[in-house]
């Protein structure tokens, strides 16, 4: 029998979350650019950022983040509204340059009864999709499995991230 190691979940699964400096893992994250890379952020905008989400459903799993401190969209001016639909377009480019995915869900649990798990700091969620990506291991294991570490899913979208349209 094959043997599936993945102990970077077992937080996650127990409901285990790392204690961080400030109340907000998001605001964190906007705040210490200098730290990008230890905190998977692939890229910045005027008004979001694109982080690595590190719980992906899949490779390629990013969410983007307005830097304020909001609990929905209609608490962000026009700006930045346009700021993080232009930068959701960039992010599907940069996953589709790497991994081709045939289709994407896109989209925001607004509010703890939602699902969100971080309700406070509105964020939208990109997911690439392919045919098959739910297997037996997700449906009746209830495991995801990811075949690439968060650094190389980093690099791989960061090297590709499209300035031009900046």
């Amino acid at each position: 029998m094959n043997q599936l190691y993945t102990p970077w979940r077992m937080r996650y699964l127990r409901g285990e979350t790392k204690k961080e400096a400030v109340d907000c893992v998001f605001c964190d994250r906007a705040n210490n650019p200098q730290a990008d890379a230890v905190n998977y952020v692939v890229a910045r905008s005027q008004f979001v950022y694109v982080v690595l989400n590190i719980y992906p459903y899949n490779n390629g799993h990013v969410m983007v983040i307005p830097y304020t401190h909001v609990p929905t969209p209609e608490a962000l001016p026009p700006e930045a509204l346009a700021d993080l639909m232009l930068t959701i377009n960039r992010s599907m480019a940069a996953i589709r340059d790497v991994y081709q995915p045939q289709g994407y869900n896109i989209g925001a649990n607004l509010g703890a009864i939602a699902g969100a798990g971080i309700a406070d700091h509105f964020h939208m969620h990109i997911v690439p999709r392919w045919a098959g990506d739910s297997s037996y291991m997700s449906v009746v294991g209830q495991t995801r499995v990811i075949p690439e570490t968060l650094e190389d899913t980093w690099r791989k979208l960061r090297d590709v991230w499209p300035t031009n349209h900046a």
